[in-house]
Parts: structure tokens; sequence; C-alpha cells
């Protein structure tokens, strides 16, 4: 199975760059894919977007399917990755939305990468918060940005806060935002401003 062609956004001469690749649940050009895609480009950094195989298949027949096996998603990574490198004189960082950025965090010291950046990291499955997926993430050495809502179902800052993470990871957090960094309308914050906290912060991290 072959990755989907990336898919590039800005201006070939914007530095830096990010590799975002989407979630387990929705295609590259998802709503939120879109929104942070925008946003980013208008802080001037640039963004390629591809899709796994099966979101490929999905959108050719229709039909859901899970993700596949770890093994071709992180395969999908390195593919990617060794087409955009050649094109990019500046900065280039890998990262993505939940999965997609779970898998990038899983390669980016192997890629060399010179950042990683994950908008609603999967620390854990639905409910199951004894069981986290963040063994690789106490000796990361790639500069790291997690951008996570407070009430995040897959890593909810309680739990986030009593893990060991590498010294090379920000975790940057958004009052009362869920999964897709969405704020309960009590918080006082708008989905946009969440939605543009998490851009400019991305673009900062990324300039550093």
């Amino acid at each position: 199975m072959r990755c989907d062609p990336p898919k590039v956004g800005g201006d070939h001469g914007v530095s830096p760059w990010l590799i975002l690749a989407h979630g387990a649940g929705a295609p590259m050009d998802s709503g939120f894919m879109d929104e942070m895609a925008q946003r980013l480009a208008a802080l001037g950094v640039g963004v390629v977007r591809f899709e796994f195989p099966y979101m490929a298949q999905r959108r050719l027949d229709g039909g859901r399917r899970p993700p596949n096996p770890q093994k071709v998603l992180l395969q999908c990574w390195r593919e990617v990755y060794a087409q955009v490198r050649p094109l990019v004189a500046g900065r280039l960082a890998v990262g993505g939305k939940s999965m997609g950025g779970r898998m990038a965090s899983l390669l980016a010291d192997e890629l060399g990468a010179d950042a990683l950046v994950c908008l609603g990291y999967p620390f854990y499955a639905v409910g199951k918060p004894e069981k986290p997926r963040v063994e690789h993430l106490a000796g990361l050495r790639t500069p790291t940005l997690i951008v996570q809502g407070e009430r995040d179902a897959l890593g909810n800052r309680e739990a986030v806060q009593g893990y060991e993470l590498s010294p090379a990871i920000e975790v940057s957090w958004l009052v009362a935002g869920d999964h897709d960094l969405k704020p309960l309308k009590a918080s006082g914050f708008s989905h946009e401003q969440h939605l543009q906290a998490a851009a400019a912060k991305v673009a900062g991290f990324l300039r550093e």
C-alpha cells in the first residue's frame, strides 16, 4: 500500500515548514486540518499534508476502515518525509493531529526532523489512562510542542502531569479544550480562539 502524495500549501519560499498528518478518523482536508493549515500559512508556516493508505483508499471507495498497522503508518511517514525534505531549504518539522502526531513522534529522532508538533496527542485510548502511550516520549530528543486541551479524553491535564516526559517536550494547555481543542462555552473562549492560539503557538515555536 502506498502513501497518498503530499499536498503542499503555501509559498515554497516560506520557512519554516510543517508536515501535518491527519488523525485516525478524519482525512487531510477535514475541517480541523483545513483550519489549522490556513491559520499556520497566514502566520508564515508552510504546510504539507498527506493521507495514510487506509484514508486514501476510503476517499476512493467511500468505505470506512480502521487505520493501517503501525508498521505501514510509519513507513508512509518515512516516504513522505523523504519526498519533502529535498524541497525545503529551511527548517522542516513533522507532526499532526492525534494519531498522525503520535506516529510522527515515534520517528522524529530517526528522521532528524528539526521539530515535532502534536495537536491533541493521544496519550492513551479513551477510558484507559492506566495504559499510556508515553514510553518513547521520555527519551525524545527532537524539540517538541504538544498543544493539548485541558479536558482531552485522550490525555487530560491531570493525567499528563503524572507522566515522565523528555525535557525536549513543551506541553501548551488550552483552557477547557477537548481532543479537537474545542472549549466549554463556560470557559469564555471560542473554538476559533483556541485554534488561533494553537496556530500562533506552533508558528512561534517553529521560529525559535
